[in-house]
């Protein structure tokens, strides 16, 4: 399977905003962010102009980061967007921000998106009762998640479990602590995603 192997602060100094790939570094002072704010190589403090397509080009690869898509994925949920009925662009977000991985993350169950995936590769939770290992299964209204039994002692989620207690949830999530449950109460809107994106730019881009 594809996957990006770099540095992934690259990734942040690239886009130019904090995409929290690296759980609770990211908040610190040693985030790349922080210490050296322009892009990553040998011409990184020159002077950046884009293009109206490099503008949108930058749009596209900052959610796709954020959310940890690879292109072809991310062609798929833009096609699935677009079929559907309402904003394509805010369809689009609300896509990703459904992902499993990505729940996982939002409840504070995975430090990262990253973590949020090994955990679910490793077969640490369940939904509606069912082990679900695919991290970008499409979570719906009314799913509830849980870690999976068998792995309830593990310290992966022996930690996020108490990492959740100080944990403040989107309103769309919660998150029970006596039951060990979660529930996607409804769906994400635009307001919920918390990076600073022009969804409408990557409209553009693949409309062109």
């Amino acid at each position: 399977m594809a996957r990006y192997t770099d540095s992934v602060c690259r990734l942040c100094r690239r886009e130019g905003v904090k995409l929290f790939l690296k759980a609770e570094r990211c908040e610190t002072a040693k985030c790349a962010i922080e210490k050296r704010a322009y892009l990553p190589g040998q011409h990184g403090q020159g002077r950046k102009k884009f293009s109206e397509y490099g503008v949108q080009l930058r749009e596209k690869q900052k959610v796709k980061r954020y959310y940890g898509v690879l292109e072809k994925q991310f062609r798929i949920y833009f096609a699935a967007a677009d079929r559907k009925k309402g904003v394509t662009g805010e369809n689009l977000l609300q896509n990703l921000e459904l992902r499993m991985d990505n729940v996982v993350y939002r409840m504070g169950l995975g430090s990262s998106r990253s973590a949020a995936r090994q955990l679910i590769r490793h077969n640490h939770f369940t939904v509606n009762g069912k082990r679900v290992n695919i991290p970008s299964y499409v979570m719906k209204q009314g799913d509830v998640i849980a870690p999976d039994q068998r792995k309830i002692g593990k310290a992966p989620i022996k930690s996020a479990l108490e990492r959740i207690k100080n944990k403040t949830l989107p309103h769309w999530l919660s998150f029970d602590l006596e039951s060990k449950q979660g529930i996607v109460q409804s769906l994400p809107t635009r307001e919920d995603v918390a990076i600073p994106v022009e969804e409408q730019l990557i409209v553009e881009l693949y409309s062109r």
